[in-house]
């Protein structure tokens, strides 16, 4: 198995799949499809605690899962509309599950769930000042990427396609753009992709991570697409790493021919 660590966060990891939480047919399926993905980070929606999830069966089972699973939560303001309202839920976040991780989402349009991109600069900025490690959800905007790296932000997380669309990458010269742009910074493409394929030509561009949950959780077989994903994931960083090579215009044989074809010589 290949695993080549890398750092996000402040933390060195080795897988580059983040995964969700939500949409599973059962807490025990959950659990098996995040465990065989062999992803390090688990994205939870602070809703499902302030819910009084914790004080039914069901919620107690999910948090036991979660805690029992040994990785980093990353922790999302999922539900948020303004910058106030993402300021907040991050503080609670941060008292509740002990870790200065943030998703920030501010969704800034119920129908298509486009993030709000004022509204998302905004809180990032407040947050990296009270000390938060911010994985902001943006679309595939260079302007919004570079005002949110402006800011501070080490991670910028564009979406792929609409959140929950399964589309995959609508816009890969947006995604190159940034990529080229930002060199240095964490870059992980969240919301989107629905088949293993879109994730491996996310990493195939040189992203540094893929957050994935509908795509799995939806799936017939959730722990089985999970694997999948595992594989697409370090496949497409393998060919990255290897150098894929430049695309031509024209048929290029693989195979020279030198002189005459063997079979002739039996003539």
């Amino acid at each position: 198995m290949h695993h080549e660590t890398w750092k996000i966060g402040g933390k060195t990891l080795n897988s580059r799949l983040l995964i969700g939480s939500a949409l599973y047919p059962s807490p025990a399926n959950m659990e098996d499809a995040i465990k065989i993905s062999k992803s390090q980070i688990v994205t939870v929606a602070l809703r499902r605690q302030a819910a009084g999830d914790t004080h039914s069966k069901g919620g107690n089972q999910f948090w036991d899962i979660i805690k029992s699973l040994g990785i980093e939560i990353l922790p999302n303001t999922a539900g948020s509309h303004s910058a106030k309202e993402a300021i907040t839920t991050a503080q609670m976040a941060r008292e509740v599950f002990g870790t200065n991780w943030i998703k920030l989402e501010v969704i800034g349009d119920q129908y298509n769930l486009q993030p709000d991109p004022f509204e998302t600069v905004k809180a990032a900025e407040v947050l990296i000042k009270e000390g938060f490690e911010v994985f902001p959800y943006t679309t595939d905007d260079l302007v919004v990427a570079k005002r949110l790296a402006d800011v501070g932000c080490k991670i910028i997380m564009p979406w792929g396609s609409m959140i929950g669309s399964g589309k995959g990458l609508m816009n890969p010269d947006n995604l190159i753009a940034i990529r080229k742009q930002f060199p240095d910074l964490q870059l992980v493409i969240d919301a989107g992709i629905g088949k293993p394929s879109h994730a491996t030509q996310a990493m195939e561009l040189g992203y540094d991570g893929v957050l994935l949950n509908s795509a799995i959780a939806l799936a017939q077989d959730p722990v089985k697409m999970a694997d999948a994903f595992r594989i697409a994931v370090e496949a497409g960083r393998l060919g990255y790493e290897a150098g894929v090579m430049k695309e031509r215009e024209f048929a290029s044989p693989s195979t020279p021919t030198v002189g005459t074809p063997f079979w002739h010589q039996f003539d």
